[in-house]
C-alpha cells in the first residue's frame, strides 16, 4: 500500500517502524517527519498536516491508498471529514468524534450518556466557580484545561494557588474542568474501532512526571511499559481486564458516538484508573497516546496496516483480533534541557548509532532534524528508546544501556521506568 502519516513525534515514527516491519513493500510517506523518520519514510516537509485541503489533495494527486493520522490537531481539524469526503480511507476520527479530546467537557458528557464510569467534574467558566469547585472537592486539585494543550493542560497539585494559576491561564480561552482527585494505578488502553466493531490493544502504562518518583511537573509523557502483569493480582490477567473494559468503557461510548450521529473511526485511547470502586476513566483520546505507542507496536505481531486499513474502510468486523509477542517492552524518554517549561533546542545529538546497535533496541525519534549535516534536538523530548526482552528487567537494562550511549547536553530522563515491575 502507499501509506500517508501525518505528524512529526516518536508516536508517528512508532507507526512508521511498525509498518517497515510488515515488510510487504509499503511506500511509505511522512508529513512532515523527522530527522529519524526520514530514514525509514518518504518525507513531505511542506505539507501541513493541519490543512484539510492541503492533505487531501496530496493524497490525491499521490494514489495515497491510508493515511494515518498521528497528533490530535489534525482531527480536530477536520482532516480525516476531507479525505472521506474525497473517497480517501483515512485512519483518525472526523471533527466532531475528535471532540472527545479537543473538548473535555464533550468528553463528559458523552461519558455520562454511555454509562461509562468516572471522576466528579464540574465545569467553570469564571474564578469564583473554579474556587468553588476547588473548595467542593478538596485537595489534590485536579484542574483541566478544556481544549487541546499538547499534553499539558492538566495540573493535579495540593497547592491551591497553583490550582487557581493553571485554571487563569486557561479561563480566557473557555472554560475548564475541575474534577475529584481519583487514586490508584494507572493504564493506557488503545480501541481500534471502525464505528461500530472494536478491536483492543495490549495495555500500558505511562509516566507523566518529569522526575524520579513521580516527581515534577505533567509532561507529554517521559517513558512507559507494556504488558502489565500485576493485572492478574485484581483481574484475573490481561485479557480479563481488557474484556471488561471493552464492555464497560469502549463498546458504549463507540454506540453513543453513533447514536449522535458522529462515528468514531479510529484509534481510541482511553486513559484509566484502577480505584477502590472500580476502573474510573479518567479522559479520552482520539489518536494513539506516547509514548506508550512505542511499547505497544514495539510487541505487536499481527500487521497493523491490515488493522488499520479495516477501521478506515469500515471492515474490522472481518479483522481477526490483534496479536503481541510474549516479550515485553521498555521505553524511557531522553528529554532536552528545561523540559517541560522551556525546553533548550539546537543543541548536537551524538551516540545514536552505539545505542541502536545494542540488541532488541531501537529509536523511536520524535524533536530531531538535520542541520549541516549534524543531527540536532528540535523538541522539548527529543527521542524515545525503545527496547524489549523476555523480561522487564532485560529490557530496563538494554534501555539505559543504549541511553549511556547517548550524548546531548544538558539532557535528561528519568532512571525509574518500569522499575517496580522489573524487582517483582
Amino acid at each position: 500500500m502507499r501509506i500517508l502519516v501525518l505528524g512529526s513525534g516518536a508516536r508517528e515514527h512508532a507507526i512508521v517502524l511498525a509498518l517497515r516491519s510488515e515488510r510487504a513493500g509499503h511506500a511509505l510517506f511522512a508529513a512532515p517527519g523527522n530527522a529519524g523518520i526520514g530514514e525509514d519514510a518518504t518525507l513531505v516537509p511542506d505539507l501541513d498536516p493541519n490543512s484539510p485541503g492541503a492533505v487531501t489533495e496530496y493524497a490525491d494527486a499521490e494514489g495515497i491508498d491510508l493515511v494515518i493520522i498521528g497528533p490530535e490537531a489534525p482531527l480536530v481539524a477536520g482532516v480525516a471529514d476531507a479525505l472521506r469526503a474525497r473517497g480517501i480511507p483515512a485512519f483518525g476520527p472526523g471533527r466532531a468524534a475528535a471532540q472527545l479530546e479537543g473538548s473535555k467537557a464533550f468528553a463528559k458528557r458523552v461519558m455520562d450518556a454511555a454509562g461509562v464510569p468516572t471522576g466528579r467534574a464540574m465545569r467553570a467558566r469564571t474564578r469564583a466557580e473554579v474556587e468553588a469547585a476547588l473548595d467542593e472537592y478538596g485537595a489534590p486539585h485536579v484542574v483541566k484545561a478544556d481544549g487541546l494543550a499538547a499534553g499539558k493542560g492538566v495540573i493535579v497539585t495540593d497547592d491551591r494557588a497553583a490550582a487557581l494559576a493553571h485554571a487563569d491561564a486557561y479561563l480566557p480561552f473557555g472554560e475548564v474542568l475541575v474534577e475529584e482527585f481519583l487514586t490508584g494505578p494507572e493504564v493506557s488502553l488503545f480501541f481500534v474501532s471502525d464505528g461500530d466493531t472494536v478491536r483492543a490493544l495490549s495495555p500500558a502504562q505511562d509516566f507523566k512526571r518529569a522526575y524520579d518518583g513521580d516527581a515534577g511537573p505533567n509532561t507529554g509523557g517521559m517513558g512507559a511499559y507494556s504488558p502489565l502483569p500485576w493485572l492478574a493480582d485484581d483481574f484475573g490477567g490481561e485479557d480479563a481486564f481488557v474484556a471488561e473494559v471493552t464492555r464497560t468503557v469502549a463498546e458504549p461510548v463507540i454506540r453513543t458516538l453513533d447514536a449522535q450521529g458522529t462515528p468514531f473511526v479510529g484509534l481510541l485511547y482511553a486513559g484509566l484508573i484502577l480505584t477502590s470502586a472500580g476502573i474510573k476513566v479518567i479522559e479520552f483520546n482520539a489518536r494513539f497516546g506516547d509514548p506508550e505507542t512505542q511499547v505497544v507496536l514495539a510487541r505487536l505481531t499481527s500487521p497493523l496496516s491490515r488493522l488499520l486499513m479495516s477501521a478506515a474502510s469500515g471492515h474490522l468486523e472481518d479483522e481477526p483480533e490483534p496479536t503481541f509477542s510474549t516479550d515485553v517492552a521498555v521505553t524511557v524518554v531522553l528529554a532536552g534541557e528545561g523540559y517541560p517549561e522551556s525546553p533548550v533546542t539546537g543543541r548536537p545529538l551524538h551516540g545514536m548509532d552505539a545505542a541502536a546497535s545494542i540488541p532488541g533496541v531501537h529509536l523511536a525519534h520524535a524533536g530531531t532534524a538535520l542541520q549541516d549535516g549534524t543531527l540536532v534536538g528540535t523538541g522539548g523530548r527529543v527521542l524515545s528508546v525503545v527496547a524489549t526482552g523476555e523480561t522487564f528487567a532485560h529490557a530496563r537494562e538494554r534501555a539505559y544501556r543504549a541511553l549511556a550511549e547517548i550524548t546531548l547536553e544538558g539532557s535528561h530522563y528519568r532512571t525509574d521506568i518500569a522499575a517496580r515491575v522489573a524487582a517483582d
